[in-house]
């Protein structure tokens, strides 16, 4: 098929929507359709795909078109700009992320699939999902948690149809995760200090748990604590803030491009997530309760043990089995988890194991897979 793909996201952009996005094209791509994206902005001048694939990590290449877009009107610009050069592409599948574009799909009588990964929100979005929902014509909703499902059909007071919905949790590209070196190998790798370390990857956004990684240094001065990730405003802000309080024993790298991101949860023999009771994304909003975090997959294919929050959805993916579970923002609770990781590496193997063999169905590809299976063909 030709599907084309239509995102709000930045492209480059280091912000989990945009690099999901890209993880679903090249995925869509990979299963032996021909995918092309269109995404708001201008390209810049030195930009090519070499630069894209050490970004987002990707070996499947595909054309992505950046469309003008005016402030002020919503991104409704793009979605009917990029709907009318889909139809001239010829596209037998509307892809998106965009409510907008998914009714103007469904009007120019295409398929549309519609990926929603949050609460339909602003002054026009709820009517616009709530049409789109109710217009005929070939459609599906994929939505990363069970959770989200119950969201919206509350919201929306809509029972959605077995047909119309996916539960598409987001994954991982599994080929990067294959033949990791051992903690202590990829820490010489990346010319770390040896010794028992502890990761977390991803940005610092508010309820992210920046205050419990905090702590968790402050109580383990002998581990070593691997910040990865972060905007450079906010790496400089919590360098200076742990250099003031003495903190020597945090490493933090700043973006690192998703193509060696693997490489540096390996060098981790306890990988964190300590979500607080409220979850800020780049856009802001709260997710607590609906979030898919692109993380965790990473973090159960690297097969390490993972600390984590202990948020009713996560369950959706993680269990007793594979992962070990500690109130949010709960410092002393945070400690004491750690410390059971640190004292245990026989634990530490059977966490890390088991989160490798789970992982097996959460790829991109089987993913991808499966939001198109028994929907066209």
């Amino acid at each position: 098929m030709k599907i084309a793909c239509i995102s709000s996201s930045q492209v480059p952009a280091t912000t989990a929507n945009s690099i999901q996005v890209m993880k679903v094209c090249q995925a869509l791509a990979q299963s032996g359709h021909s995918v092309e994206l269109w995404v708001p902005g201008k390209q810049a001048v030195d930009l090519d795909w070499y630069r894209l694939a050490g970004l987002y990590g990707l070996s499947e290449p595909f054309p992505v078109h950046w469309t003008p877009i005016r402030q002020g009107r919503r991104r409704y610009d793009l979605a009917w700009s990029a709907m009318q050069a889909a139809n001239r592409w010829g596209a037998d599948l509307i892809y998106t992320w965009m409510p907008q574009a998914a009714l103007a799909g469904l009007l120019d009588g295409n398929p549309v699939i519609l990926e929603v990964h949050d609460r339909i929100m602003g002054r026009l979005g709820p009517l616009v999902f709530h049409t789109f929902l109710r217009f005929p014509g070939k459609k599906r909703v994929l939505v990363i948690t069970g959770a989200l499902r119950r969201v919206l059909e509350a919201s929306f007071h809509y029972h959605f149809p077995q047909k119309e919905i996916v539960i598409a949790p987001n994954g991982v590209d599994l080929d990067r995760y294959r033949n990791l070196p051992e903690p202590a190998a990829a820490r010489r790798q990346l010319g770390l200090a040896e010794c028992l370390t502890a990761c977390y990857t991803g940005h610092f956004y508010a309820g992210r748990g920046m205050e419990v990684l905090v702590s968790l240094a402050r109580c383990y001065p002998q581990v070593q604590f691997l910040w990865v990730g972060g905007k450079p405003e906010a790496v400089r802000e919590w360098q200076a803030r742990l250099d003031a309080d003495g903190l020597g024993n945090v490493r933090l790298t700043g973006f690192i491009d998703n193509r060696i991101l693997p490489v540096y949860q390996a060098a981790g023999e306890i990988l964190l997530m300590p979500y607080e009771r409220s979850i800020a994304g780049s856009g802001g909003g709260n997710s607590v309760d609906i979030c898919s975090p692109m993380k965790m997959f990473e973090y159960m294919a690297a097969g390490r043990a993972i600390l984590t929050s202990d948020l009713a959805v996560l369950h959706e993916v993680l269990n007793g089995a594979n992962a070990r579970f500690v109130p949010p923002e709960d410092e002393q609770a945070w400690q004491a988890g750690l410390k059971q990781l640190l004292d245990d590496a026989d634990l530490r193997w059977r966490l890390g194991e088991q989160a490798r063999r789970d992982i097996q169905q959460y790829t991109w590809l089987a993913r991808a897979q499966r939001s198109l299976q028994s929907f066209t063909g």
